[in-house]
């Protein structure tokens, strides 16, 4: 009887679902599904609102539902096609929302990802 076993997703596959999930605004599920437990998140600097890093996927959950909840309305959407270079890939992405405290907003970020044994293991974001 032969073993089977399943292989860890390639790096080109994670930034393609990444990409797919974001684009619908499924960022908890791209989390939950892409990111592996001891993931870092790391904010171009620190701010009133977020820490400079967050470790561990908990952590980031409870980011992304911070971001959630700062925000009234999503007016845009759009993620770049990913750029993949080994165990490695960017895309940019643009969000048009409405603030509570800051009001409409348009803003562009580079977004950096490293992957180790078929999960994303930190991302990076850059303004």
């Amino acid at each position: 009887m032969a073993t089977t076993t399943t292989a860890a997703m390639p790096t080109k596959e994670i930034a393609k679902k990444l990409k797919k999930l974001c684009e619908k605004g499924e960022f908890e599920t791209a989390q939950r599904e892409l990111f592996a437990n001891d993931a870092v998140s790391i904010e171009p600097s620190a701010s009133e609102d977020f820490e400079k890093e967050t470790h561990g996927l908990k952590g980031i959950l409870e980011k992304g539902k911070k971001w959630q909840n700062m925000v009234t309305e999503s007016h845009a959407m759009e993620v770049s096609d990913p750029i993949v270079a080994g165990n490695s890939f960017a895309l940019t992405m643009r969000m048009d929302v409405t603030m509570k405290k800051r009001g409409r907003m348009d803003m562009t970020e580079l977004c950096i990802y490293h992957v180790k044994d078929g999960k994303i293991v930190s991302e990076q974001f850059l303004m």
